[in-house]
């Protein structure tokens, strides 16, 4: 009788226990917005679900964009990435004009987080639709000095420029001057920027040792791009200042561990952030084709997700976190003037309508009695009282019933 009391106590603990984690991670889960991710997807990509990706493939895909990535180099034998790489360029001392095979791991994760088709549980890119162009440049330290008799990130950015690549992704990045020529005299950027291009890069992961600004992120004529964790806050290792233009999620993001790809590894960092950011914009790009890059850019600024006023800059976040869903899923933000000169640094999102003249300002109320609980999520509003508030009142409510019945059937007991 007691073993069957006890297996009974255990099977109902059991389940108390499985109730408490289902019910702890549904509001967890509620709490970021997750969608459906692939369950063949065997890299955890935690944004797609807030970025409602899965919806966003619904209307534009990335389609007839081609993204130049100036990186390692890409591996496009893997599973995610057959049929999405294009013919590309080498720069590096090694190799023929044509190898651009990635020798790192880098380029490949950065080409899988544009255009991976999730295929053999890869990354799933977040414009599948779009194809990458890879032009190869050896990668160094963000604080060694660069060839100055030969820019290999020059040559890459002229020949990606001159390609028929859209966008340019840039994966390196230097505290020193890098993307010029050997004496300066021509930007790559600028002339990257005449031929009707928009180019990102990221602003840096060494916050932590200094912070310098970091080429080619602080050119005029490129998208700086920081680097975020689940929580929509910026990462500690993020650099910031003035040449934040945006910011994309960056932590806690697959990349393939090394040049031998049999397995993925958590990293993240400038490389993912600026990734994710150029995917949103062949995205926008192929649902407008006739779009110049300034219209594109102005519409990224225009439904990045801020908490402050509108044309301001956080050093951190730039114009604020990039969200191509607010376009794509609500036709949110305006291109603008299409024949506005494109400088990543000097577009601005437009302004939000003015008051209409003579309207008298709507004064908020003042409060009375106890107000709701604020919903937790940020895109939702409360429409009235609390459940909790509501379920904490009739429990109270009955607790003072209860009192006062016990209450009276003394007193008739005490006659």
């Amino acid at each position: 009788m007691t073993a069957g009391i006890s297996q009974t106590r255990r099977r109902r603990q059991r389940m108390h226990g499985v109730l408490a984690a289902a019910v702890a991670w549904s509001i967890g889960a509620a709490a970021v917005a997750p969608a459906a991710v692939a369950a063949e997807a065997s890299p955890e990509q935690w944004y797609l679900g807030p970025m409602k990706a899965e919806e966003i493939w619904k209307v534009s895909t990335g389609k007839g964009i081609k993204v130049a990535v100036i990186d390692s180099g890409v591996h496009e034998s893997t599973p995610s990435l057959k049929g999405q790489v294009l013919p590309g360029k080498h720069f590096t001392r090694k190799g023929t004009d044509t190898q651009t095979d990635d020798t790192n791991g880098q380029g490949t994760t950065t080409a899988e987080l544009i255009v991976g088709t999730g295929e053999g549980g890869g990354i799933r890119g977040l414009a599948p639709g779009a194809k990458v162009i890879p032009f190869k440049v050896p990668l160094h330290k963000h604080n060694a000095l660069p060839e100055v008799m030969e820019d290999s990130l020059y040559r890459a950015v002229k020949a990606a420029a001159d390609s028929d690549a859209q966008i340019i992704n840039i994966s390196v990045g230097s505290e020193w001057a890098i993307g010029m020529s050997r004496f300066g005299e021509t930007d790559a950027f600028k002339y990257a920027a005449s031929k009707g291009k928009l180019v990102f890069a990221g602003t840096g992961d060494n916050a932590k040792e200094g912070n310098k600004p970091q080429r080619p992120a602080d050119s005029p004529d490129v998208v700086g791009v920081a680097s975020t964790g689940r929580d929509g806050k910026v990462t500690d290792f993020s650099q910031h200042g003035e040449d934040v233009d945006l910011a994309a999620p960056g932590a806690e993001i697959p990349r393939w561990c090394d040049a031998k790809f049999q397995r993925y590894c958590t990293g993240g960092g400038f490389v993912a952030s600026t990734a994710i950011t150029s995917a949103s914009a062949a995205l926008i790009w192929s649902k407008h084709p006739d779009w110049t890059p300034n219209q594109v850019l102005r519409v990224l600024y225009d439904t990045a997700s801020r908490n402050w006023v509108t044309g301001k800059r956080d050093a951190y976040r730039g114009h604020g976190l990039v969200r191509p869903r607010d376009h794509l899923l609500e036709g949110k933000g305006s291109p603008g003037n299409p024949d506005v000169e494109l400088s990543a640094h000097g577009v601005d999102p437009n302004p939000p309508a003015p008051a209409t003249p003579n309207t008298p300002p709507i004064k908020p109320a003042k409060p009375t009695g106890t107000p709701a609980l604020a919903s937790s999520s940020k895109d939702s509003a409360a429409t009235g009282p609390s459940p909790l508030l509501i379920g904490g009142i009739a429990a109270a409510a009955l607790i003072l019933a209860a009192g006062a019945f016990a209450l009276v059937r003394r007193r008739r007991a005490a006659h």
